[in-house]
């Protein structure tokens, strides 16, 4: 791959790598991040791709980064096309994003859902060249929304925006950065950045692949810094490999983080700094929280602190920063990201108790039951607080006299009671700390117990209204 022009993202993580061993592994390979100078994953193709708008539908991760750090400073726009992308999603998404070419690699490469789309291929195999690439475009780079609520609308991001809340200390000396997270949504990408700008090393999990083995190959690689959603961490703690890693840096954001999650944490990796997160596609990272406790201080809501700037109106998170997406593209356009004053309502609704913040929920996830609003999320962390449940999810139910009823699927923690003791025993329990500690109409009307819940592509756990 031929030198970058300074600004480019590969430039920085060349200079990151300089005289290191950093890398890059996924299942498959582990590439030196050194071998990326003066080669090439993309052929004879880059060159002819400048001022392309460009997406990238590429099976495996490791072909994304390889070809995204190759079009920073190339392409005019770059697009990540996260796993999961309907076909209907897929065709506005090209079209939308006014695609030219996309990018595609072995295996993506027969994805019926591309029909004739242009493409170009990348691969895992870096090539030597002495190409002398023009890398001194400002590419725009847009990641999708996760959908939750419908359509996946398409933020507009910077290299610049991407990489602010990067300058925080958490990549000093050589980590090596894992993650639940696919780096194709904001989260991971987040990873990514920190990780190789940061002159670390990467290791990718994947979506075939099985909690245990990827805990295990994050173990002999090494790893000292790890991330992904409370969900995620949920179904690590369940697996016979959690103990395997023994990080120094433990992370979590994509969901509220309740108390019982932190502290079960903090049992399994004593020596683990722990931290959570709030970001999102559209207002990038907002702040992390190292107390141990959910929720976050009420000192963060105020005037400008660290670049973010945050207020609550509305009942709900509203953030200024340069960390911000610039716009939406297409129809969702027409919706200003931004209030007049250059807010982004984040959705996520904030109960303030004294000097403590707390999530309750989002605002697409209200059930209403007879006129009372209900946050599922708040319900969620009162029944997990319980010392039999693992986790679980709330959710409305169709009633023909209140309009929705609030019911509640339960997974138990593995070996915590005796045998004899039945789940009935349980759900008497739960139904009285509920009651002890909520409203009646916020009180779920049934307790079923279920062996695990989904979790969907974005890594959170999938919401009946998804």
């Amino acid at each position: 791959m031929p030198q970058s022009e300074p600004g480019s993202l590969l430039q920085s993580v060349l200079q990151a790598a300089s005289n290191r061993r950093n890398f890059i592994a996924d299942p498959r390979v582990s590439l030196p991040v050194a071998a990326m100078r003066a080669r090439t994953s993309l052929g004879a193709r880059l060159g002819d791709l400048r001022g392309h708008s460009v997406m990238l539908v590429t099976h495996r991760q490791i072909t994304t980064i390889l070809a995204a750090m190759e079009l920073d400073g190339v392409a005019r726009r770059i697009v990540l096309c996260p796993p999961g992308l309907t076909a209907a999603h897929l065709d506005a998404t090209l079209r939308v994003a006014e695609i030219d070419t996309v990018i595609v690699d072995e295996v993506s490469s027969h994805d019926p859902r591309l029909r004739q789309a242009s493409r170009a291929f990348c691969t895992d195999v870096l090539e030597p060249t002495a190409e002398t690439i023009d890398r001194s475009l400002e590419t725009q780079w847009v990641l999708l929304t996760s959908g939750t609520t419908g359509a996946p609308k398409l933020a507009l991001h910077s290299m610049a925006s991407l990489t602010a809340p990067i300058g925080d200390g958490l990549s000093t000396g050589e980590p090596v950065w894992s993650t639940f997270y696919d780096i194709r949504r904001y989260g991971g990408l987040q990873i990514l950045l920190r990780a190789l700008v940061g002159g670390g090393s990467l290791v990718l999990s994947d979506a075939g692949e099985p909690v245990d083995r990827f805990l295990a190959r994050a173990a002999a690689s090494g790893v000292t810094h790890i991330s992904g959603t409370p969900s995620h961490w949920r179904g690590a703690l369940m697996s016979d490999a959690a103990g395997c890693i023994m990080p120094g840096y433990l992370r979590l954001s994509g969901e509220a983080c309740d108390q019982p999650m932190l502290d079960r944490l903090k049992l399994a990796y004593p020596q683990a700094a722990i931290a959570h997160a709030f970001a999102s596609t559209e207002a990038g990272v907002a702040f992390d929280v190292k107390d141990g406790l959910a929720g976050f201080p009420a000192a963060f809501i105020g005037p400008d602190r660290a670049g973010v700037e945050m207020r609550i109106q509305d009942g709900s998170l509203r953030i200024r920063s340069s960390r911000t997406a610039s716009r939406y593209l297409g129809d969702a356009a027409s919706t200003s990201l931004r209030d007049e004053d250059g807010f982004i309502d984040t959705g996520d609704l904030i109960d303030v108790h004294g000097d403590r913040c707390r999530f309750i929920g989002r605002r697409g996830g209200v059930i209403n039951v007879g006129g009372m609003k209900v946050h599922p999320e708040a319900i969620e962390a009162v029944i997990n607080e319980h010392p039999a449940i693992h986790t679980s999810r709330v959710s409305g139910r169709p009633s023909p006299i209140t309009g929705a009823i609030v019911v509640a699927e339960i997974v138990l923690k593995q070996g915590t009671f005796p045998e004899h003791e039945d789940f009935a025993a349980v759900r008497r329990q739960v139904r009285e700390l509920c009651q002890s500690r909520l409203s009646r109409h916020q009180v779920p009307m049934t307790f079923q117990e279920v062996r695990s819940l989904e979790v969907a592509p974005s890594g959170k756990m999938a919401r009946m209204h998804a």
